[in-house]
């Protein structure tokens, strides 16, 4: 099975026609338009775009088959995904977060570290989700100062770990401070 790119979400219903609020993860919003059917990541639904058109900062669309505000609202929060050879080709130093998943992490020593399980975003910046080797799973802001490199041909990425944060660190709460736990 091909693997799938997560292209669009639908949002809340837009007016009583049918139409629905939809934010693309496209580099061109129209391009949304021009991939076929979409579906969900299951595959259990699929669905064909009738009209799109721009709004603020999102697209206005209705799907064929969603006549009504009631049939849009059950919509909303889905996310539409579209088969990863449908995208167009990316360039040298490019590559689509789907590309990422299940490639090898090092360390920029060349360590090995673990496996990439996820890209998130949360709102603030993308989020490398790795699976360790070892350890509870790591989430990392994916930039460049943490990702410094993304090898798709040879199947890893390079992991520079953020430094330990000062003041962070476990300490000794029997150890005593000059000054602490002693009666005047």
């Amino acid at each position: 099975m091909s693997a799938l790119v997560c292209v669009a979400r639908i949002g809340a219903a837009h007016g009583v026609r049918g139409a629905v609020k939809l934010w693309t993860f496209t580099e061109d919003p129209f391009a949304i338009s021009r991939y076929g059917p979409l579906s969900t990541k299951d595959g259990r639904r699929q669905f064909e775009i009738a009209a799109v058109r721009e709004a603020k900062d999102h697209l206005v669309a209705t799907f064929k088959g969603v006549a009504t505000r009631d049939e849009a609202e059950r919509l909303n929060g889905i996310e539409l995904y579209v088969a990863r050879e449908k995208l167009p080709a990316t360039d040298e130093d490019e590559y689509y977060h789907t590309d990422l998943i299940g490639l090898a992490c090092v360390t920029t020593d060349g360590d090995a570290l673990g496996r990439v399980v996820a890209i998130h975003n949360f709102g603030a910046g993308d989020i490398i989700e790795i699976a360790p080797l070892k350890g509870p799973t790591m989430l990392l802001p994916f930039s460049n100062a943490v990702v410094p490199e993304v090898d798709i041909k040879g199947g890893r990425v390079v992991i520079a770990l953020p430094q330990e944060i000062e003041g962070d660190r476990d300490e000794d709460p029997s150890a005593s401070r000059p000054g602490e736990g002693r009666d005047p």
